[in-house]
């Protein structure tokens, strides 16, 4: 994008934050949002808004032009007054302070690789005619969702398979280090790359790094008092370098597994010796970082991080955060597997939030490979899981207003049903009916 155009956009935002024009909210009835917005040629909106069950909509003006907001609007232009815009790959960059300092910018740090795997992203729903909710539920509507998951599910597969064959070509690789954000889908990843290891030749283990959690009394806590999973000093890092280390050295180990209701580290006789064509494929959040595998070489291992980052947007002008998306799955998987309510998930998310920008982020350019494990169909296949969890939090509840803006949020979303899902599909982690033991 030319720098001159930028320049006169960033003089331009600057220019509107020092006059502190008000965002002046108006309530309108659907019909006479659509009307509004269809004058504006803003078709995404008129189209997101032909699934909208409300009988009225906020809209926003400012100085005459309308527009519509998804979440928390500030009061006035000059709310945000600290920010920079700058020429990024095609397009542009907008830096933002961050919550902790929300007077100066931060120092600006390329993630190439992630952003390779967002465009990716964007691309294959560009290719799909799927860029917003409105463009999802119409290929609802239309009858096309059996094919679309077919096809999002193909495209994941083959992705797998090439970073199969990667690890395949490969001499000296014993451990594929598997990592990335809560409810990234770690864990079915890791079991259909295994698959494909297969193919290969080669003869996985699956591991999950969870299985080396200290006791629950030694668990590490946060500021708040409260259990901090995502901290490395909740793995046991000494017992997991020794295991891995004697399984280098062709040695018989006896695997851990973790029992979540009592706490405790139990051992139930899963034995494990590793041939010439053994491969220990392992996730947990932590396996980008050396510390984690600070006794093994670094030659035996292959780094791979994963997260969802879902590139569907609400419409044109309302993204859809990624850490949403995240928060769904967790909510849903929890309550199914762990006995977790929705109202315990929501207080705990800041928490684990917190350990991803200090465990995770830091080390996802360091991966060899990467993986997104959005789908764009998920939201509405979570939508009729999560939906009775998050009615179930009452008036007065801590949670409650952060239920009500995610039950906002998916009423976006027409609901399907889960029985045209894969038996291997990463979604099914969260919603159940997996083949693999997740």
């Amino acid at each position: 994008m030319d720098s001159t155009f930028i320049d006169q956009v960033r003089e331009r935002m600057r220019e509107l934050a020092a006059q502190k024009i008000p965002f002046v909210k108006r309530t309108k009835t659907t019909d006479d949002a659509i009307a509004l917005f269809e004058s504006q040629g803003m078709v995404d909106k008129v189209q997101l808004f032909r699934y909208r069950r409300a009988s009225c909509i906020n809209v926003y003006e400012l100085d005459g032009y309308y527009d519509y907001n998804y979440g928390y609007m500030v009061p006035d232009t000059g709310y945000i007054d600290c920010f920079d815009l700058f020429p990024y790959q095609d397009g542009l960059m907008l830096l933002l302070p961050e919550r902790r300092d929300p007077e100066h910018l931060p120092v600006f740090e390329e993630r190439k690789k992630l952003f390779k795997a967002l465009e990716d992203s964007t691309r294959w729903g560009e290719k799909l005619g799927i860029t917003t909710v409105g463009d999802l539920n119409d290929k609802i509507c239309g009858g096309d969702l059996a094919e679309l998951i077919l096809v999002q599910e193909a495209m994941q597969e083959s992705r797998i398979g090439r970073i199969a064959e990667d690890i395949a070509g490969r001499k000296g690789v014993k451990f594929v280090m598997i990592a990335g954000p809560s409810s990234s889908g770690k864990t079915t990843f890791s079991h259909r790359l295994s698959i494909q290891l297969k193919t290969f030749g080669l003869t996985p283990h699956p591991i999950e790094v969870d299985n080396y959690f200290v006791n629950r009394e030694k668990t590490p806590r946060d500021a708040d008092g409260n259990y901090n999973f995502e901290s490395l000093d909740a793995i046991d890092t000494e017992r997991f370098n020794r295991d891995m280390c004697e399984l280098l050295e062709g040695k018989r180990i006896e695997l851990p597994t973790f029992n979540f209701k009592t706490g405790k580290r139990e051992y139930k006789g899963n034995f494990l010796q590793l041939g010439a064509d053994d491969i220990l494929v392992i996730e947990g959040i932590h396996g980008l970082n050396d510390k984690m595998s600070y006794a093994l070489p670094n030659e035996s291992k292959y780094k791979i991080y994963i997260s969802a980052l879902t590139s569907l947007n609400v419409d044109e002008h309302n993204r859809i955060s990624t850490a949403d998306g995240r928060l769904l799955r967790r909510l849903v998987r929890d309550a199914r597997t762990r006995g977790t309510s929705a109202g315990q998930t929501i207080a705990q998310w800041p928490s684990v939030r917190r350990g991803e920008e200090e465990n995770i982020f830091p080390f996802q350019e360091s991966a060899d490979a990467t993986f997104n494990s959005a789908l764009i169909y998920e939201l509405c296949v979570l939508k009729t899981y999560a939906e009775p969890l998050l009615y179930g939090i009452q008036k007065g509840d801590p949670e409650y207003f952060e239920a009500k803006r995610l039950l906002k949020f998916l009423d976006y979303f027409l609901g399907v049903s889960s029985e045209n899902l894969p038996k291997n599909s990463i979604v099914r982690e969260f919603v159940g009916g997996s083949c693999f033991r997740v």
